[in-house]
């Protein structure tokens, strides 16, 4: 089966528009960081009440969505200009996620809305079953070694090494370890998996439907 220039740009706007959307969830599920501060007891390792890091949660995530928040400053914490310009990327990052998520959902559902009127969503069944396997093969290399993985990620979206926080000019990364940043890789993964196995099943049955 040959698919149409129509097609390939159709079908990479929805995979694009699954992962952003899996992004945007991860980076507003505020309950993953409260999960993982009592999970490894964050406070009691630092000296500082659940409410005290929450606010000071709160204030780096306002600085990375709210555009008219343009200086990061902590309740509790020093910032150095390093930390302040990783922050500074990383909110660019998220407003890249979210302008790609906003432009991969429109040509999507356009995209979708026009194979539905010519019976074609049956074009969607091989490019899900394909891309079940990629975010279960990512899982499978996030648990052997998570390490590598978050290194190799920072490499690949930071061109410096501002993402290398020190406790001591940048105390912020206290309280946010690295174990918050495994669970929201495989919160993602899994909302990414799901979505995939919930495209190809739906797909497939639109497809017998019509």
């Amino acid at each position: 089966m040959q698919y149409k220039f129509k097609d390939v740009l159709g079908i990479a706007s929805i995979f694009v528009f699954i992962l952003t959307a899996a992004i945007a969830l991860t980076i507003l599920a505020t309950p993953i960081y409260q999960f993982s501060l009592n999970w490894l007891d964050v406070p009691e390792r630092v000296g500082m009440s659940y409410d005290q890091i929450m606010d000071n949660y709160r204030a780096v995530m306002e600085y990375l969505h709210f555009p008219w928040v343009d200086t990061l400053v902590f309740p509790d914490f020093p910032v150095s200009e390093s930390g302040a310009f990783h922050f500074w990327e990383v909110k660019i990052l998220f407003y890249i996620n979210y302008a790609a998520l906003l432009l991969s959902g429109i040509v999507s559902f356009f995209y979708v809305r026009s194979l539905k009127r010519i019976h074609g969503i049956w074009r969607l069944i091989q490019p899900f079953k394909v891309a079940i396997f990629v975010p279960f093969i990512l899982l499978m290399v996030l648990a052997i070694d998570f390490d590598a993985m978050f290194v190799m990620f920072h490499e690949i979206m930071f061109n410096n090494d501002a993402w290398i926080f020190s406790p001591v000019t940048d105390p912020i990364i206290t309280v946010l370890p690295q174990e918050f940043f495994m669970l929201c890789f495989a919160f993602a993964f899994i909302l990414i998996e799901g979505s995939f196995i919930a495209g190809y099943f739906l797909s497939k049955r639109q497809s017998n439907l019509t």
